[in-house]
């Protein structure tokens, strides 16, 4: 059997990823490439030292790797170098394909997070090592991880207006990601991957209020005014700019997509908001 390697293994999307994959195939050809090995302990598979920062530790992270899952490195601004030490490290040691996480409609899209992904695919594809492109679309817990603030406030808060968010959770992301990993006839493909049930940041708070019994409400806010907020609930400037950005963003249906791919790749629907939101409050 071939072996697996799965970079940011101790992420919440990595952790899902390992999880997985070890539904469909041994554990013992499963390897966690992380930063901090004793993180990777509780996950039951082989883990070896991997910064994306040192070429030559990522020479020997990927000895004997015939596959590469690669979910994009977390520091924004500092993705392209590490990305190329990873695709560099994989060809000088043969690895026979990669697997990457990217961005919904990475070529198109205006979301700021899209240009590292753009550049990180071109890379892929001139590298001459087969690949498989996941855009992913956003997770719904970027929301639900903020329920209980929700609930003090009474009110959720955006700049998203009317834009539609086909939203998808982390485990329907992972499981996608096994497919592909343990399937045949993936190469050379991009998939544009989303929930099949597209919301407005309106009926996300009206599902809340539902499952609750509360009443919340979503109140639109301008780019500027959202920005100032997340600033004020202790966010750095800088990143509340980013993220009130997002918003703006989804709000033009950036984070729009009905083709259904993620859950014909998966052999499901994906989950619903109504069932994260359940989850969440839980």
């Amino acid at each position: 059997m071939r072996k697996i390697g799965i970079t940011g293994a101790t992420g919440q999307l990595g952790r899902l990823i390992v999880e997985k994959l070890k539904a469909k195939v041994d554990a013992s050809n499963l390897v966690a490439l992380v930063r901090s090995p004793e993180k990777a302990a509780d996950l039951g598979i082989e883990a070896r030292k991997f910064d994306y920062n040192h070429p030559a530790e990522l020479n020997e992270g990927l000895k004997g790797i015939d596959i590469l899952m690669m979910v994009s490195a977390s520091e924004v601004g500092k993705r392209l170098p590490q990305h190329r030490n990873i695709i560099e490290a994989a060809k000088k040691n043969g690895v026979n394909r990669i697997v990457y996480t990217s961005l919904l409609h990475a070529d198109t899209s205006t979301i700021s997070l899209a240009e590292e992904h753009r550049a990180t695919e071109a890379m892929l594809k001139s590298s001459g090592i087969p690949y498989t492109i996941l855009r992913n679309g956003w997770y719904t817990e970027n929301y639900t991880m903020s329920i209980a603030n929700v609930l003090n406030a009474g009110v959720v808060i955006g700049a998203s207006g009317e834009g539609k968010i086909s939203a998808a959770t982390r485990e329907d992301y992972a499981e996608a990601a096994a497919a592909v990993l343990t399937g045949e006839g993936h190469e050379g493909k991009v998939y544009e991957l989303a929930g099949d049930e597209p919301f407005t940041m309106k009926e996300y708070a009206a599902e809340i209020a539902k499952q609750t019994g509360k009443d919340i409400q979503y109140v639109h806010l301008t780019v500027e005014e959202y920005a100032e907020k997340l600033a004020a609930f202790g966010m750095p400037e800088a990143v509340a700019k980013m993220f009130a950005g997002f918003d703006r963003d989804a709000g033009n249906n950036q984070l729009f997509d009905d083709s259904k791919t993620l859950s014909k790749l998966i052999g499901r629907p994906t989950t619903p908001l109504s069932a994260a939101i359940k989850k969440a409050l839980g």
